[in-house]
């Protein structure tokens, strides 16, 4: 026969019978989980930490030789500067001459036989002009609307020429000169006829009475260079050349450092 347990289940003692432990090592472990955890992260933060302090020794080493550097060539970028303002400096000045010389040979060579000249101003702007006080004649008053108009180098001429054809000749001549972009004729005039009778006796040019024959018309031209670069006044020129003010406190620096 089989042998049968007539002992209730919840009354027996053997091992098969449930456990009766409760939550409890469930919690330690749960606590131990966390600690590992926690542990794990703080190592972790801790090499981070190293790491970029490590990072910021090293960017701070690096910065300091590139200052170094800097510093040693600080005084060939300050020579530089101030090499690139002086070029700047003498082609300005250069190019705001203007070669009156030229203009006076070339007006030498293309001034005709019937015309003679009583003034002749040249000036490199109107706030330039004479007056007409350095030729003697009416150049600087007679001329000085249509100098006005130019703002760059310009001629004022006054004289006389045997006639009016000989007048429009050479203003034609003068268009031939190298630069010159208009020519403006403020007046070209034929002595009165009461003044012709007595010119006409016979005379001689005197200062600026030039009509000493009734057809010499009496005529002041203005020559226009507009395409000339206006000249700098003496007060640009003067702030130009002077060197700068930083360039020249940083110069002044280092030399009472090296003294």
């Amino acid at each position: 026969m089989r042998p049968v347990n007539l002992i209730p289940a919840e009354e027996r003692h053997d091992g098969r019978g449930p456990m009766r432990t409760g939550a409890v090592p469930y919690l330690l472990v749960g606590a131990l989980i966390a600690a590992l955890a926690g542990i794990t992260a703080l190592v972790l933060t801790g090499n981070q930490i190293s790491d970029r302090k490590a990072e910021v020794a090293q960017l701070k080493r690096e910065d300091a030789v590139a200052a170094a550097r800097a510093e040693r060539l600080a005084a060939y970028t300050q020579f530089r500067n101030l090499h690139e303002q002086r070029v700047a400096t003498v082609t300005s000045l250069a190019d705001s001459r203007f070669d009156w010389e030229r203009v006076m040979r070339e007006l030498s060579l293309i001034l005709p036989a019937n015309v003679w000249l009583v003034s002749l101003d040249a000036t490199a702007s109107p706030e330039a002009s004479t007056g007409g006080e350095s030729g003697g004649g009416e150049s600087g008053s007679s001329g000085s609307s249509l100098r006005g108009s130019a703002p760059g180098p310009a001629l004022e001429l006054s004289g006389c020429a045997s006639g009016q054809e000989a007048v429009a000749g050479f203003v034609t001549a003068l268009k031939d000169i190298d630069g010159v972009t208009r020519v403006g004729v403020q007046s070209s005039e034929l002595p009165a006829e009461t003044e012709a009778g007595g010119a006409s006796a016979g005379g001689e040019a005197t200062g600026e009475n030039c009509q000493t024959r009734d057809f010499i018309a009496k005529f002041a031209i203005v020559v226009a260079f507009d395409a000339a670069p206006v000249p700098l006044s003496a007060s640009a020129e003067e702030a130009l050349a002077a060197p700068p003010a930083e360039t020249t406190e940083t110069s002044s620096t280092e030399s009472s450092e090296g003294g």
